[in-house]
């Protein structure tokens, strides 16, 4: 029997943002093709898909939770119906799965298990947010989260500039929003004058702000109210 296919689907960042202005037609057509989906919460997953205008009865869908709680021995039953044949959809709760997301893994099981793995094209906070920095986007690297510790925090900060004077290279990182303002206010006060600092908040949002300056820059003017704010911070010193 022919395996399905496990398409990755983007989702806005934004609550303000629908998903005609971000997702492609074509990805939207072939979202509304399938009806199993896989994805972070059912709730949000649901509301994008009626604002999508998927022509099947929300209700008659078929939906299957992946989320930071999922334990490794659920993965198996998540790709059953691609095994049996059915194509399904992977979301997250916001922009592209499997980056920063409990996606990877499933999609490192469907690879183990022959399955095709199709991402489709839509928004990646983290990919706008370097192509609007002018930060070098020819060699950058994501952190993911850095430490909670302050003392912690402002070490990793320390060491993620040092890495990115050696390599040239643009350092990508985020933080769970609600510290964010901490984060900024750190980087502010740790990064060397001259280092580079892009703050990427609300991406795609009507109150977008993408900002870069040097730290000394940082230090003369008020800081952006990042808190509980979807924040990308990049660096390059």
């Amino acid at each position: 029997m022919t395996t399905g296919t496990l398409y990755f689907i983007p989702v806005p960042l934004a609550e303000d943002t629908s998903p005609q202005q971000v997702v492609p037609p074509e990805v939207i057509s072939r979202m509304h093709s399938l009806q199993h989906f896989i994805v972070e919460n059912e709730k949000t997953a649901r509301q994008f898909l009626a604002a999508s205008g998927h022509p099947t009865p929300i209700r008659e869908l078929t939906f299957s939770l992946l989320n930071k709680d999922t334990q490794p021995k659920e993965l198996p039953a998540l790709l059953q119906p691609l095994q049996q044949g059915t194509d399904v959809g992977l979301m997250s709760e916001a922009g592209c799965p499997g980056i920063a997301d409990p996606g990877a893994a499933l999609a490192a099981m469907a690879h183990q298990k022959g399955i095709r793995v199709t991402p489709l094209i839509g928004p990646s906070s983290l990919l706008l947010g370097l192509m609007a920095s002018g930060l070098n986007g020819q060699r950058f690297t994501f952190l993911g989260y850095l430490p909670s510790d302050k003392a912690e925090r402002i070490k990793a900060i320390k060491g993620i500039e040092f890495d990115s004077k050696k390599q040239q290279a643009t350092q990508l990182f985020i933080e769970t929003p609600y510290r964010n303002q901490h984060m900024l206010e750190d980087l502010v006060a740790s990064l060397q004058p001259q280092t580079k600092l892009c703050v990427a908040c609300n991406i795609t949002a009507k109150n977008e702000l993408i900002v870069t300056k040097t730290a000394a820059e940082w230090k003369k003017t008020p800081l952006p109210d990042v808190h509980k704010q979807p924040t990308v911070f990049l660096l390059l010193a």
